[in-house]
C-alpha cells in the first residue's frame, strides 16, 4: 500500500484509542472476550493491534505471544492472533509496562472508535481538528462520589 493508500485510509477512520489491562498475578483470563468480540461484530469498534506483555519482579519486561500462553490463555485469546497493525512497537509496550505494578501481566489493545468515524469524517470535511480528549477512570468517579464531590 502506497503511503497515500496509508493518508486516505486514516482520513475515512473514526478516532483511535487505546487501554492497558494490568492482569495481577500474570492470570490473564478470558471473561471479557465475549464482550470486546461483540463490539467488534457490531462495528463498535475495530481492533487494530493487540498485545501482551509480562513484567517480571525484576522489572524485566516481555512480550508475550498468544502461542506461548498456557493452554488457557492460548485458548481463549486465540481469536486475536495475529491483531496487528504494525502502529504499536517496543516503545509503547515498554511505556505500558510503566503503567503496570512488577509480577503482573498486562494486555494492550489499539483500537479504532469506528461509531464516530462518519462523525469525525464530517468534522475534518468542515476544516474541524480534535485537539485534546481524554478519559475519566470509574476508579476516579467512585472517588469522587465517596467524597462529595
Amino acid at each position: 500500500m502506497s503511503q497515500t493508500d496509508d493518508v486516505s485510509e486514516f482520513e475515512e477512520m473514526g478516532p483511535i484509542d487505546y487501554v492497558v489491562i494490568e492482569f495481577p498475578g500474570n492470570k490473564m483470563t478470558g471473561e471479557g472476550i465475549p464482550l470486546l468480540l461483540d463490539l467488534v461484530d457490531r462495528g463498535v469498534i475495530r481492533i487494530l493491534d493487540l498485545a501482551f506483555i509480562r513484567k517480571d519482579t525484576d522489572g524485566t519486561v516481555t512480550a508475550v505471544a498468544v502461542e506461548d500462553m498456557d493452554a488457557t490463555g492460548a485458548r481463549e485469546f486465540a481469536v486475536f492472533q495475529g491483531a496487528a497493525s504494525g502502529l504499536l512497537d517496543r516503545d509503547d509496550l515498554n511505556e505500558a509496562a510503566n503503567a503496570i505494578e512488577p509480577g503482573n501481566s498486562a494486555g494492550l489493545i489499539l483500537y479504532e472508535n469506528t461509531w464516530a468515524a462518519p462523525l469525525a469524517r464530517a468534522w475534518r470535511r468542515g476544516g474541524a481538528q480534535m485537539v485534546a480528549s481524554g478519559r475519566i477512570p470509574v476508579q476516579a468517579l467512585l472517588a469522587a462520589a465517596e467524597s462529595g464531590a
